[in-house]
């Protein structure tokens, strides 16, 4: 490939906050596997069947924590039927359905959770089932007169519209079930069973193999999934917003030694799950700032990526042009270089099309990156596409099956275009990397942090943390070590996202909720009673999404 080609990274990033009961064990909430079955899978698969297709994915480490344990779990039950400590996945495999109406109301309800247009209409004895399903809810007092046989075949449907597109293409198994269309009994549940365990139980060693085979590079993030620059100063917010209002802290305590532990524990579970440190990071959400950048180096990444909106606040400039954007910049002499996140290019993934053709949007996207390689620039210039590998695809048909195997054909065929991965970039001599004079805090979010502080509810979730972390402080030291990892789970972004009036109040009551938990069960951790305004609800929302459906957890 010549100097003057145009290098692209597609940067898919993995996460999910953490779902389990500190205590339990109970996974509280299904997305992780959900996400796993349908589109960890499926990522996967399209790299296996293009072959010299190359991409960077990012998976956040509680997101891995929770994928091992999940097949391990399923692996003990299909040896000594031990529970799984997971309500869909449980009710999968025990013969009976619970008695309890405000279990089946639960499980009723989770059976409901998938994209209407995409995954329940596209099956239309899912369809039905559905339908029923939601008026008997909205009824109140119907559910006592639900069979058995129609929750379980709710409960089945559910699952295998969630099946990846190249599980329902590849295996087997799903042609039987599918195939019965109802009525579906205690082997089928098995059978299904079955085949999620062996997709959960493979999945991290098919990453591994493409990582060996040189077909994938593996990024990290800090363990948690925490906003560094809010750990490490509150003040960095107003860096992009002068007018944020901030906590009534001033700042997060010992803020700089957490971030040190994120990316430190990051590193050790890249290390243990994959066989090599990671080059490179894709801190949470794209949040940095100038000491973040330091701590990313020190930490040993070659490598960190960002948001264009952070690149256009630092140089000064709204527009900058294409020989701007598509660089490497380094902050610190010697420190990791900064790819910016093209957000044009990305959002048309994420956002746009969804409703297009897959052919239409390939071949649109195709000529966006031929109109940037005609562009008078010096050779070398990266264009960088980062944005989720799980939730913009229930949005597509046939959950992007087309369209992302299509791209990758496309895109490595085009005589002008060179596929590749950052870290191929950084060994590239073709590839300058140009110094930054300064960096100012943000985000991919519109190059600020006020998705995460600034709104009255979110504040609140700070102040409750702080308070938490003041109460740590004051502990012994092999209290404070053995209740590190889940102050760490409260340290993470998603808690801070949802809370606000804009975002819908059944999602916002179910983080919100879940955010509360956790901060009790760290309370317990150190030997210390929660305290009473954690049994209280602090944001109940009101509005539609921030940011339209990516970049954040499943809903």
């Amino acid at each position: 490939m010549s100097d003057e080609a145009l290098r692209v990274v597609l940067c898919w990033h993995m996460h999910q906050p953490e779902y389990r009961d500190a205590f339990g064990g109970q996974f509280l909430e299904s997305w992780t596997y959900l996400h796993a079955i349908k589109d960890y899978a499926d990522m996967a698969a399209h790299l296996e069947q293009v072959p010299d297709a190359c991409a960077v994915f990012d998976f956040s480490p509680i997101l891995l924590d929770q994928l091992e344990d999940y097949s391990r779990r399923l692996k003990r039950h299909q040896a000594d039927g031990t529970p799984i400590g997971d309500r869909l996945l449980d009710a999968l495999a025990h013969p009976v359905l619970p008695l309890n109406v405000d279990d089946r109301r639960a499980l009723v309800r989770a059976c409901l959770q998938a994209n209407r247009k995409r995954l329940i209409e596209r099956f239309p004895p899912y369809r039905r089932l559905a339908d029923m399903a939601a008026s008997v809810l909205a009824e109140g007092d119907g559910l006592a007169y639900l069979e058995d046989r129609f929750i379980l075949d709710l409960l089945v449907w559910f699952h295998l519209a969630w099946l990846g597109e190249t599980l329902r293409r590849d295996d087997r198994r799903v042609d039987q079930l599918l195939g019965r269309a109802g009525s579906f009994t205690y082997p089928d549940r098995q059978l299904l069973l079955s085949l999620i365990s062996d997709t959960l139980q493979d999945l991290l060693p098919r990453y591994r193999r493409l990582l060996e085979n040189d077909r994938i590079e593996l990024a990290s993030c800090p363990w948690g999934h925490p906003i560094l620059p809010l750990l490490l100063d509150f003040q960095s917010a107003r860096e992009a917003r002068p007018e944020s209002s901030l906590p009534l802290a001033t700042r997060y305590p010992g803020g700089r030694e957490r971030v040190r532990w994120h990316l430190d524990t990051a590193n050790d579970h890249h290390r243990r799950c994959f066989g090599r440190p990671a080059q490179g990071c894709w801190p949470a959400e794209g949040a940095i700032c100038r000491e973040t950048v330091r701590l990313l180096g020190e930490a040993g990444f070659a490598w960190a990526a960002s948001g264009q909106a952070v690149l256009c606040n630092s140089l000064g400039r709204p527009y900058p042009g294409s020989d701007q954007i598509h660089r490497p910049w380094q902050l610190i002499e010697d420190g990791p270089a900064i790819f910016f996140r093209d957000d044009g290019l990305s959002d048309l993934i994420g956002f746009t099309y969804k409703d297009w053709h897959a052919d239409d949007a390939v071949a649109n996207f195709i000529h966006h990156l031929e109109t940037i390689a005609m562009e008078k620039a010096e050779p070398g210039r990266v264009v960088s596409v980062i944005l989720d590998g799980e939730n913009a695809w229930e949005h597509y048909p046939d959950n992007g099956y087309h369209f992302i195997g299509s791209l990758y054909r496309k895109l490595l065929a085009h005589p002008d275009i060179e596929l590749t991965t950052f870290s191929r970039c950084l060994r590239d001599p073709a590839v300058p990397i140009r110094q930054l004079k300064r960096l100012r805090a943000g985000s991919w979010v519109h190059g600020n942090l006020d998705t995460w502080m600034g709104d009255q509810d979110k504040n609140r979730a700070w102040e409750m943390l702080v308070a938490a972390k003041q109460e740590w402080d004051r502990l012994p030291d092999d209290i404070r070590q053995r209740s590190s990892r889940q102050l760490a789970v409260c340290e993470g972004s998603d808690w801070f996202w949802w809370p606000g009036d804009y975002n819908p109040e059944p999602i916002v009551a179910r983080f919100e909720r879940l955010y509360r938990r956790h901060l009790a069960d760290l309370y317990r951790h150190m030997d210390r009673p929660p305290p009473d305004h954690l049994e209280q609800p602090f944001s109940r929302g009101g509005g539609e999404p921030e940011g339209g459906g990516t970049m954040r957890p499943a809903q």
